[in-house]
């Protein structure tokens, strides 16, 4: 017979009954009674638990409506045996226990993410108690499909003077993060659309095609991009690339191989060249390299950019520049989309471009981040001279060859058990390859403070060295 040792509270809003009718529930869900086993008796537990039989009987009466018991004549009260039920939450416990057992790391070589610590709260603030304040209408209402006006035209002047882009604020659509901006192009092309992406290159791109059931070619790479050899040969429509700072190798495309890829979307009807301007902000020696879509004169770009690298991921704002036979198509196809964004922030992030702060937030960036990245750069070179660093002076991760002859498993491990967490780079292979490469680790800086970069490097190095 079961135990029940719960001490109803008279002084609580729930009701006793209820109070009783919820423990011995939680105990049968749990498994703390076992299927089948009997429960005492309405007169001996109400004597127990000091409280009358009708307290009991209602209890009892719930959990048998309810299914958790049985009422056998002229014996009493069983447990029902759930089926399922103990199989889901022992799936459950195992879940909490995972949890409360993923390893705890000291430092984290993340590429995702900013510099916490340097966000314009104040100005951000400010400028959208402002804009609440105005009693502006369209607050109130959905706004154009493309995004605010003022926003888009705010847009594409910082686009013109900071990467060259040539467009009207017509031709851009905003919305809340690069896949929702992905997936509008997906359905705006042609449904046997085949899309060539970087091999090895953004993480989700693969994944996203393959819930649009959109079909995609991997194109290996060379020390200057996306092989155009291999692009001839695939038959894609379009060309997915990140020429500014290749993601994940750090490559930057010269113009030789960016006016062959113009040429290839040239050649054809229906070819273009989806341009993700990835971290691009971010170039620490010379002048920034103007973007692809710049040097378009056959409108073949679709030009990609969002504020997450610049502000923060949390700002949900991205936006991308279509050709003139594509805006024209998604005015036809699309325009029924409601902009994702919320009026109130894109009147915010407005305010924020027009009137000065993000061009000085991206200038303090630029200068907070070079020297993190120098500071990683030289704590490598002393700590660690076996390794080779690749990857531009540019953007917010680099990548290492670490020649030590332990595999991208060994050396992600090692590190674990270091409290480090680095990213090996096989996870950003769209398809397998044997070219007999060393191992590559991938690690980024922008999350880290630039006091905890050297004790990061030297936990590394005590794990591989």
């Amino acid at each position: 017979m079961n135990i029940i040792t719960i001490r109803l509270d008279s002084s609580s809003s729930m009701p006793l009954y209820r109070q009783l009718y919820e423990y011995i529930k939680k105990e049968i869900i749990s498994g703390g009674y076992d299927p089948g086993s009997k429960l005492p008796s309405k007169r001996r537990l109400a004597s127990h638990l000091q409280c009358s039989q009708n307290t009991i009987q209602a209890a009892y009466g719930q959990l048998l409506a309810e299914g958790y018991i049985t009422a056998k004549a002229k014996s009493g009260y069983y447990v029902c045996e759930l089926e399922g039920v103990l199989h889901i939450v022992q799936e459950q416990k195992l879940k909490e226990h995972r949890l409360q057992h993923l390893p705890s790391y000291r430092y984290d070589f993340s590429h995702d993410g900013v510099d916490f610590d340097s966000f314009p709260f104040a100005a951000w603030r400010r400028l959208m108690k402002e804009v609440i304040s105005e009693y502006d209408h369209d607050l109130l209402k959905a706004g154009s499909p493309q995004g605010d006006k003022a926003l888009r035209a705010s847009i594409e002047r910082y686009l013109r003077y900071s990467r060259g882009v040539k467009c009207m604020p017509e031709q851009i659509v905003i919305s809340s993060g690069t896949e929702y901006l992905l997936q509008l192009l997906i359905q705006l092309l042609d449904e046997n659309c085949i899309y060539a992406i970087e091999n090895p290159g953004y993480q989700k791109l693969n994944l996203l095609f393959k819930s649009n059931r959109a079909v995609y070619k991997s194109i290996p790479l060379d020390d200057e991009g996306m092989k155009i050899g291999e692009l001839l040969q695939c038959r894609a429509h379009l060309a997915c690339v990140t020429p500014s700072h290749q993601f994940p190798t750090g490559t930057i495309m010269p113009i030789n191989r960016r006016i062959q890829l113009l040429n290839w979307a040239a050649e054809k009807q229906g070819r273009y060249i989806i341009e993700d301007d990835y971290d691009s902000e971010f170039k620490y020696a010379g002048r920034p390299i103007p973007s692809l879509q710049g040097l378009d004169k056959a409108q073949k770009v679709i030009y990609i950019g969002s504020f997450s690298k610049s502000l923060s991921p949390s700002v949900r704002i991205s936006y991308m520049v279509l050709p003139h036979e594509l805006i024209k198509r998604y005015y036809e196809k699309l325009s029924f989309y409601i902009c994702p964004v919320p009026v109130m922030e894109q009147k915010t992030l407005k305010r924020f471009i027009d009137e000065g702060y993000f061009e000085r937030h991206m200038n303090k960036m630029r200068n907070i981040y070079k020297a993190k990245r120098g500071v990683l750069v030289d704590s490598l070179t002393r700590l660690m001279p076996d390794v080779q660093i690749q990857g531009a002076n540019a953007g917010l991760h680099l990548l290492l060859k670490v020649n030590n002859g332990m595999s991208e498993e060994e050396l992600v491990h090692t590190a674990q058990q270091k409290g480090i967490k680095v990213y090996g780079i096989s996870r950003y292979y769209s398809a397998a390859v044997s070219d007999g490469r060393s191992p590559l680790i991938m690690l980024g800086f922008a999350t880290l403070k630039s006091q905890e970069v050297e004790p990061a490097v030297e936990a590394l190095r005590q794990a591989w060295m």
